[in-house]
């Protein structure tokens, strides 16, 4: 079903009031004004509340502290269903799910509903507490007058179901108009009969045989609908926290551009805009430490840029007038003149985001268990309950109607879906916190449904793989120098840059207790090389570029340059005079547990494919040390997506394991995003997964926690459905005519009860496993 309701009359934006935070609009003639802002409220009891102490409510009350705006004109798709899309928010006609903003902003925060259903949570549980302890515990300890207990329940309640779980009352009735069960038909059908069968039983207990009186009343059941509200409330609760950090990555991507830029007028001065301000053909200054505001050509200047959030390289790149330029990537050194080419939506982070996006809401999550079984459940439910209440009425002893109505509701009660409902969450909870203890962060149910079928790991190299930081690794002298003596004036050189390789040659000259000599006629040439003279001497530190601007001649040691490039590394020239003194070799060291991480995979049957940004020579140097066969280097963000898509098109089942804002479209797009703990936010918020300590290790175990898991929700669903299959019928009454045995809803409760009790026990045991 596709929803698409496009708004032609300008609405009202809805906010949240922040007494309450129940939604209103801007159109509520409950209104103040605090420090020329103006409030909105849903009654008059808010207004003035908030009127008498605006401070409570803006600094103390949190995620209430301003007034959300939700645009009704805005797209909002459903998470679970991403063919149902409107404008505004709302709830799935199919599966009930809040539909999501299709767009996040940065000025995003709680959603309306998790706000909605905190505050119904929170103020309805201490009411379900007093009437679970009651009903558990109270019966005959003259805790209450003889006769009050069921008026104390039926109080206590009575808000709970009617207030607090109106909204799945509401769900559950879409479900049935769509022709669509699923858990919300369960739920609304449980608790609504077993609350109204309740209400009847304490308003008018006549009407129930005797042998439905205990203690000198009819047994009710107002705390099975109170605590079933309330576990729900709690799920959703924690379902929705999950959801929000969908969009957090786009938010964090969102949030890596720069929001000013300085634009260069017609007469040469600068002006400070907004980036979406810029239009194509404008000229940009960008200074050191500034970010690069959109994607365009350098037209004057030379600098360092670190692109690593794109291509995940930790080394800057040289940029010079002709050159292109990415936005949102950092300008580290000299000053540029940028003519700008694409902006807006069409900018490298603007696809990023938008690939993000796309692929988070084509990954459908995995059909849960439970739903699947619901879907046939309920309806098999209902009609025998419904074929129960008719035969007992038409046939069944006198007062047969009355039978047939308590019959139907026990198999409606001891078919509500408590166990069902728990037969997943309760594993995956259990899963999560084994997992956490292993340094797995498992984001929700899904990702360990479906880590267990993954067949093929994709693996970036920078900051996966390897430490993603260049160390120090080896140093060659020539002519009469030695080796500390290039080491130290290479160090000397490079002591006041912030440059990545330079950074690793002053510690790898530190670490040996080398003396760092005074530089003269210090000069930088933006990221290839750096100039100076020490001791008398003329000093050049550089790339091959650089010695051959310089006439420095690199023929000679050429083949020594090669075979350190060939084992992974980048390599620095030292010239002395004009001549070639020595190389130094930096790279970025392969992780300690990652050979053992890849053959760990490899022999649970799993195919590697290594893609990186890096150059072929580097990638097939890390990827021969680490025996993997499959390399796909120089890919960009969207061509890892595509390698991701072009696998799975040929059906293989794909986790892929990154840590760089480079990665997170691939991450969303894989069936299983891993990220390392040890990268980015942003990485970190497009995957599944997370190996807190960046520990590829960590997938093997989280393939092995998943399959326990997997196995152990089956095992859970056939409890659940085993107590149904038995209890269903006896509540139906199919013993009675033989036996004469009739399970009242009481006994119904304690069926239903049982089968959570062995739900949450098999659970429990995956801790040992």
């Amino acid at each position: 079903m596709n929803t698409q309701i496009d708004t032609e009359e300008p609405q009202s934006p809805e906010l949240i009031d922040p007494v309450c935070g129940m939604t209103v609009t801007a159109n509520s003639s409950h209104h103040h004004t605090h420090e020329s802002q103006e409030f909105f409220f849903c009654s008059a009891g808010c207004q003035n509340k908030f009127a008498s102490n605006p401070v409570k409510y803006l600094i103390e009350g949190g995620d209430r502290n301003e007034q959300q705006v939700v645009d009704p004109t805005a797209w909002y798709i459903c998470p679970m269903d991403p063919e149902v899309r409107q404008r505004g928010p709302g709830t799935c006609p199919k599966c009930g799910m809040a539909l999501e903003s299709e767009a996040p902003s940065l000025d995003e925060g709680d959603s309306p509903e998790l706000i909605d259903f905190r505050r119904r949570f929170w103020w309805t549980l201490p009411f379900t507490a007093i009437v679970f302890v009651l009903a558990m515990f109270g019966h005959g300890r003259g805790w209450l007058p003889d006769g009050w207990q069921n008026w104390v329940e039926l109080l206590l309640a009575t808000p709970v179901v009617l207030w607090a779980g109106l909204p799945f009352f509401v769900r559950g009735f879409q479900s049935v108009i769509n022709r669509s069960p699923n858990m919300w038909t369960l739920i609304g059908l449980g608790t609504s009969f077993a609350y109204v069968y309740s209400v009847v039983a304490t308003l008018v207990p006549g009407v129930f045989p005797a042998s439905f009186v205990v203690d000198g009343a009819v047994s009710v059941y107002f705390e099975a609908s109170a605590v079933i509200i309330s576990l729900t409330l709690l799920g959703q609760l924690m379902e929705l926290r999950a959801r929000a950090q969908t969009s957090a990555a786009i938010r964090a991507l969102l949030d890596l551009a720069p929001k000013t830029a300085r634009r260069i007028k017609q007469d040469g001065s600068d002006e400070e805009v907004a980036v979406d301000d810029i239009e194509v053909g404008d000229r940009l200054r960008v200074t050191p430490g500034e970010k690069i505001p959109v994607d365009g050509i350098v037209e004057e200047g030379r600098s360092s840029v670190d692109e690593s959030m794109l291509t995940g390289e930790p080394i800057p790149v040289t940029k010079q007038k002709g050159d292109k330029v990415i936005s949102a990537t950092l300008n580290t050194s000299g000053s540029l003149v940028v003519r700008s080419v694409l902006v807006g939506a069409n900018t490298t982070l603007s696809q990023i985001v938008q690939m993000v996006g796309q692929a988070q809401r084509s990954r459908a999550p995995m059909q849960r268990l439970a739903d699947v079984v619901a879907g046939y459940f309920v309806v098999t439910v209902v009609a025998i309950s419904i074929i129960t209440f008719f035969v007992w009425g038409l046939i069944g002893p006198e007062p047969a109607w009355v039978y047939g109505l308590i019959n139907a509701v026990a198999v409606l009660i001891i078919a509500c879906p408590c166990a069902l409902g728990l037969a997943t969450p309760m594993s995956i909870m259990v899963a999560t916190g084994k997992a956490a203890s292993m340094g797995v962060l498992f984001k929700d149910a899904a990702a360990i449904e479906a880590m267990q079928e993954i067949d093929t790991v994709v693996v970036d190299k920078t900051g996966t793989l390897t430490e993603g930081k260049p160390v120090f690794r080896e140093v060659r002298a020539y002519g009469e120098c030695t080796l500390d003596q290039v080491l130290e004036m290479a160090a000397s050189l490079d002591q006041g840059s912030e440059h990545p390789l330079a950074r690793a040659i002053v510690s790898a000259a530190r670490d040996k207790g080398l003396a760092l000599q005074t530089v003269d006629e210090f000069d930088s040439a933006s990221g290839i090389g750096v100039s100076g003279r020490v001791s008398g001497s003329e000093l050049l530190l550089g790339n091959t570029v650089f010695m051959q601007q310089f006439g420095a001649d690199t023929s000679a040691v050429s083949k020594d340059a090669d075979e350190m490039r060939s084992n992974g590394a980048s390599v620095v020239y030292l010239a002395i005079d004009g001549r070639v003194a020595g190389l130094i070799a930096v790279a970025d060291p392969i992780k300690a547990s990652s050979m053992e991480a890849i053959e760990e995979l490899r022999r649970r049957g799993l195919r590697l494919v290594m893609a990186t940004g890096d150059g072929e020579i580097t990638a097939r140097a890390v990827a021969e040390q680490l025996n993997i066969d499959e390399v796909h280097s120089e890919v960009t963000p969207e061509a890892k997506m595509r390698l991701i898509e072009a696998l799975q098109k040929n059906g293989a089942k794909v986790a892929m394991a990154g840590d760089g804002i480079n990665d997170a479209p691939a991450l969303a797009m894989a069936d299983v995003g891993i990220a390392m703990g040890t990268g980015t936010d942003v990485a970190m918020s497009s995957a599944q997964i997370t190996l807190v300590k960046g520990d590829l290790r960590g997938i093997a175990q989280a393939r092995v926690v998943s399959e326990q898991t997997v196995s152990n929700m089956r095992q859970n669903l056939m409890f659940a459905l085993l107590y149904n299959s038995i209890g269903v019928p006896i509540a139906a009454g199919v013993l009675f005519p033989i036996f004469g045995i009739l399970l009242s809803p009481m006994i119904a409760a304690l069926a239903m009860s049982l089968s959570s009790v062995s739900v949450v026990t098999n659970a429990l045991r995956l801790r040992s496993q």
